[in-house]
């Protein structure tokens, strides 16, 4: 069994709840990675990621000044970092979602992707 802090990245992309649209859009483009955790403090408030840019952007053409606040999805669903892969991939397929937050002990410890999971699973 292999846990998801085995092939999470602790090298997470982090934005706070006031950056704009733009600015999370060019430092996940900079770092190429399709999400960027919205925390203010300590606090998990969201997740922003490509689909949220592309809605953004969608939705209003003076997006890349709104907050990422806006846009993000709060509260996200997290996998912890003792999850076994299968189920955080299960977690994901069945809700759709690319990316998930780990947390250890109430701590945001990485980002795990569909990808990290895929890799891991297949190989």
């Amino acid at each position: 069994m292999t846990s998801v802090r085995e092939v999470m990245s602790t090298d997470m992309v982090i934005v706070a709840p006031d950056a704009t649209v733009a600015e999370a859009a060019t430092i996940m483009g900079t770092r190429k990675v399709g999400s960027a955790l919205v925390i203010d403090g300590a606090s998990l408030l969201g997740i922003f990621t490509e689909r949220d840019v592309l809605r953004a952007v969608a939705s209003d053409f003076d997006a890349e000044h709104h907050s990422v606040s806006e846009f993000m999805t709060r509260d996200p669903h997290t996998a912890t970092a003792e999850e076994d892969t299968h189920e955080a991939l299960s977690a994901m397929l069945a809700f759709g979602f690319r990316h998930l937050p780990v947390m250890d002990h109430g701590d945001v410890v990485g980002v795990v992707s569909m990808r990290d999971l895929t890799r891991e699973l297949s190989g």
